[in-house]
């Protein structure tokens, strides 16, 4: 099956690429705009699916079609990346062009379904590649369905091929395929760092590898601290913490630490858990039996080694208890170097601590493997510019009341890890995002 998705993609590749990127803009665009048409039951989709509140299905589903106009947007105000270049002899014309490379592999998490779908495959597809398309297998029927926008918009058999199935098969014939000329992966760190160390056989290829995070928020005396808990807790418990953007670590400067603890846990306890589907739910189930049994294990082992501050039940109310709800967790009083502070866990639990000042929660926000988002609450100029200049993360946030860490847009924030968090240095969401897709060629006439 992977084989012949592979072939058909390769079989594709000339036709579409030689369409130009105008015509591929024009199709893209048209699919953009069916997901916006469609945005309420695509959202819906998502929301049974895999257990997105209302509010964050619909953001998703909008978001890919953000993503794709945004990098037809990107295409067009660089001309197809076609420029013309100096001339060294006076009977020479030279023009430098970025080309496709043929084949992408497209291997795309349950988190974010639509978005990360759309985002990735538009990258490849507006560009001139074509692709072959391998959803969650948590999430297939939001897969298929972004498979029928693109197929009502006009595009070609063989440009998109949607593979259901096994990551640890699909996954494993996309990086061994030798027609498979690049790859973009979203997900966690082992399985991207298997796939980013073993793609490249014979000649270097691209891949382009998005991988989790264990993003800090620092808090200091000169913030607001009303904010602060209401972006923290945004961050940290919105989709249950299955984001890779997700806070999970917050240092909080001694002197204001007991009153923002205070406002953090009456904020957190006031979070509404349930059915999805209700317009009133924050929170809904994690994503499946496995993350339901890790989260009671990390639970077990914060009650061991620190101190459970609320939460750190399984929710079970009326019609609730055959499903994976949980509710968000606060915890603290664990060393720094514990698996619960240093390891991503992917399911609402938020560590807390006291530092002495700016400097020590710096030291301890990089102290991690991982690179991806951060936060910061302070009304100081002087601290806001250590925090932007020291920090290594490659999305970075202040005063931000809707989410302390999380929360990216296309054409807004480029959304770029760094370390363990990405493999390339350019983030989907920006304009550099697209120029992975393709390879430079000069053309001397």
């Amino acid at each position: 099956q992977t084989a012949e998705a592979v072939q058909a993609a390769k079989d594709a590749f000339a036709a579409w690429n030689q369409r130009g990127w105008k015509a591929r803009c024009a199709l893209l665009q048209t699919a953009a705009g069916l997901i916006r048409d469609r945005k309420y039951y695509l959202a819906a989709v998502m929301t049974l699916e895999v257990g997105k509140n209302r509010l964050e299905a619909l953001g998703d589903v909008e978001e890919s079609a953000d993503l794709i106009s945004y990098y037809c947007q990107i295409m067009e105000e660089n001309n197809g990346f076609v420029r013309k270049m100096d001339r060294l002899a006076p009977n020479e014309n030279v023009v430098g062009y970025l080309v496709p490379f043929g084949v992408w592999g497209v291997i795309a998490p349950f988190n974010f379904p639509m978005a990360l779908s759309a985002g990735m495959a538009a990258g490849a597809l507006v560009t001139g590649n074509t692709v072959v398309y391998k959803p969650s297998s948590d999430a297939p029927w939001t897969g298929a369905l972004l498979n029928k926008v693109l197929v009502d918009a006009g595009l070609p058999d063989g440009v998109f091929n949607l593979l259901n199935g096994a990551g640890s098969i699909i996954g494993e014939e996309l990086v061994t395929n030798n027609n498979v000329d690049g790859l973009v992966f979203t997900g966690s760190k082992t399985v991207g760092m298997d796939i980013y160390q073993r793609f490249s056989k014979h000649y270097p290829k691209p891949c382009i590898i998005e991988m989790g995070g264990k993003n800090p928020a620092i808090v200091t005396q000169n913030g607001n601290l009303d904010i602060a808990s209401e972006g923290i807790m945004r961050s940290a418990f919105g989709f249950g913490g299955q984001k890779c953007s997700a806070c999970s670590r917050a240092y909080i400067e001694q002197s204001v630490f007991h009153e923002f603890l205070d406002l953090l846990i009456h904020k957190t306890k006031s979070l509404i858990i349930g059915n999805p589907t209700d317009q009133d739910t924050f929170l809904g189930p994690l994503i499946n039996a496995s993350a339901y049994d890790d989260f009671q294990s990390y639970v077990e082992s914060a009650h061991k080694d620190g101190t459970v501050l609320t939460g750190g039940k399984l929710y079970s109310h009326s019609n609730l208890d055959n499903g994976f709800f949980v509710e968000p967790t606060i915890i603290t009083d664990l060393d720094e170097y514990h698996p619960l502070v240093k390891s991503e866990l992917f399911c609402p639990i938020l560590y807390i601590r006291s530092v002495k000042n700016l400097e020590e929660a710096l030291t301890f926000a990089n102290d991690t493997e991982y690179g991806l988002t951060a936060g910061f609450f302070s009304e100081d100029q002087e601290e806001i510019d250590l925090f932007f200049n020291t920090i290594r993360a490659g999305v970075t946030y202040v005063n931000r009341r809707s989410g302390a860490t999380t929360g990216a847009w296309p054409g807004v924030q480029p959304f770029c890890g760094w370390q363990s968090s990405g493999s390339t240095g350019k983030g989907c969401c920006g304009p550099y995002y697209v120029t992975q897709f393709m390879r430079e060629q000069s053309r001397t006439v």
